[in-house]
This record gives structure tokens, C-alpha cells and sequence, in this order.
């Protein structure tokens, strides 16, 4: 809870819902951190927008953990989905979702990452289930068929890691397919009730 008190409702809060990625050791924001790199694999300059998607998420299902959860715990997840679909997705005129933007909001890194769509796949299930608004079924059917339709690849498997910004397979920051575990992930949000936790709801539907 105090993790995603400091993270979110205090600094993605005062930074527009862009989370500050990078911090020194007082947790002062680094805002200018590797701009000289900013496809960096794991600390990339900006503000990833998929970071975004993955705490509204987590926001959800801390909500479910509590017994008395507090309201801005629902209401930070809104904002920051609505924060990522304003400034990551089709912002440079093709479907997507950019992988970074800066602090003004304005796309740095356009390749298209799997593991963001997983993300907001993840976010706009959870919070559909919590909240019933019909918004974020909407994006959730836009964003699976964007999925099948570039990512997933039925010819050998898995999804592709990385799109280029004309939406076919890239290799600018990761090549081949290093990761499942979000796309995996993702297939079990989308199928099992909001809970705590995914091994929660795992264990709740045995």
C-alpha cells in the first residue's frame, strides 16, 4: 500500500499520471535519466506508458485485497488507463501503443511492445469487472483484436516482442520472443474474476 501511495497517488499524480520512472536515493524524481538512451531495455528515458496500464491494474487488485480499501485506489487506476490511452495509443497516427513518452506527454520511443497491450488487455479486464463501465469493455475487445491481429503469431507461436510503428515485427529493443509470462498472464485476467492476486483468483476458481 505505501509503495503504491508514494509511486502513484503522489508522484504519477503531480507529474499528470506520467510515472516518473527513475529516482535518486531521497526518491526525488530523475526525469532526465538516460535521455541520451532512450530505447534502453530496462530503464528507458521518459515514461513508459505500459507502467501506466500495468498500476492501474495493480491498484485493482489491491481495491479487492482490502477490506476497506480507500477510494483513491479506483480512482488512480482510471486516471492513469485514461492517461495511457490519451497519450500512448495511436498518438502517431497508426494503432499501438508507443512505449515511451516524454514529460510533456509526447511520444519518444514509438516501436510497439507485446507486453504493453498485455497490460492494458490486464487493466481494462479488471477494472471492467470491478466497475462495470462499459468503456472498458470497449477497449478491451479493440485491444485483444489488435493483439490477434499483429502480435500474436500463428505460424510459430508466442506473440512478437516488439512491432516496429507500421505495426510489423521489429527488432529496435528486443529481438526474438524473451518474454510469455505477460501474454500469459494476460489470457488468465481475462478469464478469471478480479481477486487480490492472480494465484487469489486461481485458487477461487478450483
Amino acid at each position: 500500500m505505501s509503495i503504491a501511495e508514494r509511486l502513484i497517488h503522489e508522484h504519477a499524480r503531480a507529474h499528470d499520471w506520467r510515472l516518473p520512472e527513475h529516482y535518486d536515493e531521497q526518491w526525488h524524481p530523475m526525469l532526465e535519466y538516460n535521455r541520451d538512451l532512450p530505447a534502453h531495455p530496462f530503464r528507458p528515458f521518459g515514461s513508459t506508458v505500459g507502467h501506466w496500464m500495468e498500476w492501474a491494474r495493480l491498484l485493482c487488485q489491491l481495491h479487492q485485497a482490502l477490506e476497506r480499501p480507500p477510494a483513491w485506489l479506483l480512482q488512480d487506476a482510471a486516471a492513469l488507463f485514461d492517461a495511457a490511452v490519451a497519450q500512448g495509443w495511436a498518438v502517431d497516427g497508426a494503432d499501438g501503443f508507443v512505449y515511451t513518452v516524454d514529460f510533456a506527454g509526447l511520444p519518444v520511443v514509438t516501436a510497439r511492445m507485446h507486453w504493453v497491450v498485455a497490460e492494458a488487455i490486464g487493466a481494462a479486464a479488471v477494472l471492467s469487472a470491478i466497475t462495470g463501465e462499459a468503456r472498458y469493455g470497449e477497449w478491451l475487445g479493440i485491444w485483444w483484436r489488435y493483439a490477434l491481429d499483429h502480435l500474436v503469431d500463428t505460424d510459430l507461436g508466442s506473440w512478437h516482442a516488439e512491432l516496429g510503428p507500421d505495426n510489423l515485427p521489429h527488432a529496435g529493443t528486443w529481438s526474438g520472443k524473451p518474454d510469455v509470462y505477460h501474454a500469459y498472464q494476460t489470457v488468465l485476467l481475462t478469464s478469471l474474476p478480479p481477486a487480490g492476486s492472480l494465484v487469489a483468483a486461481l485458487l477461487a476458481a478450483r
